[in-house]
Protein backbone atom coordinates (compact mmCIF):
# COMPACT_ATOMS: atom_id res chain seq x y z
CA UNK A 1 0.00 0.00 0.00
CA UNK A 2 2.98 2.49 0.96
CA UNK A 3 4.37 1.47 -2.52
CA UNK A 4 1.78 2.55 -4.22
CA UNK A 5 1.34 5.68 -2.59
CA UNK A 6 4.65 6.30 -3.54
CA UNK A 7 4.68 5.20 -7.45
CA UNK A 8 1.21 7.94 -7.16
CA UNK A 9 2.84 10.94 -5.66
CA UNK A 10 6.32 10.47 -7.93
CA UNK A 11 3.79 10.13 -10.97
CA UNK A 12 1.88 13.48 -10.08
CA UNK A 13 5.49 15.32 -9.21
CA UNK A 14 6.81 13.71 -12.87
CA UNK A 15 3.59 15.71 -14.51
CA UNK A 16 3.64 18.61 -12.36
CA UNK A 17 7.62 19.07 -13.51
CA UNK A 18 6.58 18.36 -17.18
CA UNK A 19 4.05 20.73 -17.10
CA UNK A 20 6.39 23.23 -15.98
CA UNK A 21 9.12 22.57 -18.49
CA UNK A 22 6.00 22.58 -20.78
CA UNK A 23 4.64 25.61 -20.11
CA UNK A 24 8.42 27.18 -20.47
CA UNK A 25 8.24 26.51 -24.01
CA UNK A 26 4.79 28.37 -24.37
CA UNK A 27 4.79 31.79 -26.01
CA UNK A 28 3.52 34.47 -23.63
CA UNK A 29 2.03 36.41 -25.84
CA UNK A 30 -1.60 36.02 -27.23
CA UNK A 31 -3.52 36.63 -30.71
CA UNK A 32 -6.78 36.47 -31.53
CA UNK A 33 -8.45 37.65 -34.83
CA UNK A 34 -11.57 37.24 -36.54
CA UNK A 35 -13.07 38.70 -39.44
CA UNK A 36 -16.25 39.19 -41.50
CA UNK A 37 -17.98 40.60 -44.47
CA UNK A 38 -20.82 42.43 -44.28
CA UNK A 39 -22.74 44.54 -47.05
CA UNK A 40 -22.62 47.88 -45.24
CA UNK A 41 -20.18 50.45 -46.17
CA UNK A 42 -17.61 51.17 -43.14
CA UNK A 43 -19.23 54.74 -43.02
CA UNK A 44 -22.15 53.02 -41.62
CA UNK A 45 -20.51 50.36 -39.35
CA UNK A 46 -18.01 52.60 -37.33
CA UNK A 47 -20.02 54.68 -35.25
CA UNK A 48 -21.79 51.76 -33.59
CA UNK A 49 -18.02 50.97 -32.91
CA UNK A 50 -16.81 54.48 -32.02
CA UNK A 51 -19.26 55.14 -29.82
CA UNK A 52 -19.63 53.03 -26.92
CA UNK A 53 -22.73 53.87 -25.74
CA UNK A 54 -23.90 51.60 -29.24
CA UNK A 55 -21.76 48.33 -27.80
CA UNK A 56 -24.64 47.13 -26.19
CA UNK A 57 -27.24 46.74 -29.09
CA UNK A 58 -24.22 44.50 -30.38
CA UNK A 59 -21.68 43.39 -28.13
CA UNK A 60 -21.57 39.34 -26.87
CA UNK A 61 -20.41 40.92 -23.46
CA UNK A 62 -23.45 43.27 -23.04
CA UNK A 63 -25.99 39.97 -24.19
CA UNK A 64 -24.69 38.02 -21.34
CA UNK A 65 -25.28 40.19 -19.09
CA UNK A 66 -28.06 43.43 -20.14
CA UNK A 67 -28.17 44.40 -16.29
CA UNK A 68 -24.27 44.95 -16.05
CA UNK A 69 -23.24 47.94 -14.21
CA UNK A 70 -21.66 50.72 -16.80
CA UNK A 71 -19.95 53.99 -15.68
CA UNK A 72 -19.08 55.79 -19.32
CA UNK A 73 -16.56 58.53 -19.27
CA UNK A 74 -17.59 62.16 -19.98
CA UNK A 75 -16.31 61.16 -23.34
CA UNK A 76 -18.26 58.04 -24.92
CA UNK A 77 -16.86 58.39 -28.51
CA UNK A 78 -13.51 58.50 -29.87
CA UNK A 79 -9.62 58.50 -28.73
CA UNK A 80 -10.03 58.99 -25.00
CA UNK A 81 -13.45 57.97 -24.08
CA UNK A 82 -14.53 55.09 -22.56
CA UNK A 83 -16.37 52.52 -20.18
CA UNK A 84 -15.87 50.55 -16.73
CA UNK A 85 -18.66 47.51 -16.56
CA UNK A 86 -19.25 45.57 -13.18
CA UNK A 87 -20.85 42.07 -13.94
CA UNK A 88 -21.72 39.17 -11.87
CA UNK A 89 -22.13 37.04 -15.03
CA UNK A 90 -18.51 35.17 -15.09
CA UNK A 91 -18.06 35.88 -18.97
CA UNK A 92 -18.00 39.58 -17.75
CA UNK A 93 -16.53 40.13 -14.77
CA UNK A 94 -15.15 43.78 -14.52
CA UNK A 95 -13.05 45.95 -16.07
CA UNK A 96 -12.67 48.75 -18.29
CA UNK A 97 -12.03 49.82 -21.52
CA UNK A 98 -10.60 52.87 -22.98
CA UNK A 99 -10.35 53.46 -26.82
CA UNK A 100 -7.01 54.53 -27.53
CA UNK A 101 -7.06 55.65 -31.29
CA UNK A 102 -9.90 56.27 -33.32
CA UNK A 103 -9.53 56.41 -37.61
CA UNK A 104 -13.04 57.32 -39.01
CA UNK A 105 -14.13 54.39 -41.53
CA UNK A 106 -10.89 52.75 -40.98
CA UNK A 107 -9.23 51.11 -37.78
CA UNK A 108 -10.31 51.75 -33.74
CA UNK A 109 -7.70 50.89 -31.51
CA UNK A 110 -8.75 49.85 -27.52
CA UNK A 111 -6.77 48.95 -24.47
CA UNK A 112 -8.87 46.91 -21.89
CA UNK A 113 -8.36 46.35 -18.48
CA UNK A 114 -9.63 42.96 -16.94
CA UNK A 115 -8.50 43.85 -13.36
CA UNK A 116 -6.93 40.84 -11.79
CA UNK A 117 -6.58 39.00 -15.47
CA UNK A 118 -4.71 42.03 -16.79
CA UNK A 119 -4.73 44.40 -19.86
CA UNK A 120 -5.64 43.30 -23.52
CA UNK A 121 -5.10 45.66 -27.01
CA UNK A 122 -7.86 45.10 -28.95
CA UNK A 123 -8.44 46.65 -32.23
CA UNK A 124 -11.10 47.34 -35.39
CA UNK A 125 -10.33 47.69 -39.00
CA UNK A 126 -12.55 47.96 -41.60
CA UNK A 127 -11.84 47.45 -44.96
CA UNK A 128 -13.66 48.32 -48.29
CA UNK A 129 -14.25 45.04 -50.65
CA UNK A 130 -16.73 44.35 -53.47
CA UNK A 131 -19.40 42.70 -51.53
CA UNK A 132 -19.13 46.13 -48.91
CA UNK A 133 -16.81 46.13 -46.03
CA UNK A 134 -14.25 43.39 -44.25
CA UNK A 135 -14.44 44.28 -40.59
CA UNK A 136 -11.73 42.54 -38.37
CA UNK A 137 -11.78 42.39 -34.64
CA UNK A 138 -8.73 41.53 -32.93
CA UNK A 139 -7.17 41.22 -29.84
CA UNK A 140 -3.00 40.78 -28.03
CA UNK A 141 -2.65 40.10 -24.70
CA UNK A 142 0.60 38.95 -22.44
CA UNK A 143 -0.12 36.47 -20.61
CA UNK A 144 3.58 37.07 -18.16
CA UNK A 145 5.59 33.95 -17.25
CA UNK A 146 2.86 32.43 -15.27
CA UNK A 147 2.76 28.58 -15.98
CA UNK A 148 -0.91 28.57 -15.67
CA UNK A 149 -2.00 31.55 -17.16
CA UNK A 150 0.45 30.58 -20.51
CA UNK A 151 -2.01 27.74 -20.69
CA UNK A 152 -5.00 29.76 -20.17
CA UNK A 153 -3.51 31.69 -23.26
CA UNK A 154 -3.26 28.48 -25.17
CA UNK A 155 -7.03 28.52 -24.98
CA UNK A 156 -8.01 32.18 -25.60
CA UNK A 157 -8.43 31.70 -29.44
CA UNK A 158 -10.86 29.29 -28.65
CA UNK A 159 -12.97 31.16 -25.85
CA UNK A 160 -12.56 35.04 -27.12
CA UNK A 161 -12.85 33.83 -30.79
CA UNK A 162 -16.47 32.66 -30.26
CA UNK A 163 -17.17 35.68 -28.40
CA UNK A 164 -15.51 37.63 -31.70
CA UNK A 165 -17.21 35.77 -34.10
CA UNK A 166 -20.95 36.18 -32.45
CA UNK A 167 -19.79 40.03 -31.83
CA UNK A 168 -19.42 40.62 -35.95
CA UNK A 169 -22.47 38.37 -36.64
CA UNK A 170 -24.52 41.15 -34.64
CA UNK A 171 -22.33 43.86 -35.58
CA UNK A 172 -23.15 42.86 -39.57
CA UNK A 173 -26.97 42.04 -38.58
CA UNK A 174 -27.38 45.70 -36.67
CA UNK A 175 -25.62 47.47 -39.46
CA UNK A 176 -27.74 45.82 -42.17
CA UNK A 177 -30.60 46.29 -40.70
CA UNK A 178 -29.65 50.03 -40.44
CA UNK A 179 -28.79 49.79 -43.93
CA UNK A 180 -32.30 48.64 -44.80
CA UNK A 181 -34.26 51.13 -43.14
CA UNK A 182 -32.34 53.79 -45.07
CA UNK A 183 -33.26 52.55 -48.38
CA UNK A 184 -36.83 52.36 -47.24
CA UNK A 185 -36.69 55.91 -46.36
CA UNK A 186 -34.92 57.11 -49.41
Amino acid sequence: MQQALFILLGALAVLVLGFFIFSLYLPSRVRVERSLVTEAPASAIFPFVNVLRKWPEWSPWHAYDPAMDLQYTQKDAGAGAGYAWSSRHRNVGKGSLVIMESRPHEYLAVEMNFMQQGTAKSWFRFEPVAEGTLVTWGMEADMGQDPLRKLMGRMMDKWVGGDFEKGLRNLKRVCETELKKERINH
